[in-house]
């Protein structure tokens, strides 16, 4: 689990996030939408729960995962498919 202040991320999702930073994996629609940046898809596709802790999830990836797999469709494409090998610069 992980939190940020009053908010938190449970296992369940830590693991799906995990998978995505580390495997490649794709991840559901709720994370694409907060990897992505996209509000509207986080908050449409979140359950109950996530969507009271989309704070902790955008600390997260903030504080926490590589710079260059998260901000963008084009960005989580290229992780992807490419994963640690990509320079975030060549993403923007």
């Amino acid at each position: 689990m992980y939190k940020f202040r009053e908010f938190y991320i449970r296992d369940q999702m830590m693991d799906a996030i995990r998978n995505y930073i580390d495997k490649q994996i794709h991840p559901g629609s709720f994370l694409t939408g907060v990897i992505c940046n996209d509000l509207k898809m986080a908050v449409m596709c979140a359950d109950d729960e996530n969507i009271k802790n989309i704070p902790a999830f955008t600390s997260y990836f903030y504080n926490e995962a590589p710079s260059n797999c998260w901000g963008s469709m084009d960005i989580m494409n290229n992780w992807l498919k490419y994963g640690l090998k990509i320079n975030h610069k060549e993403t923007k």
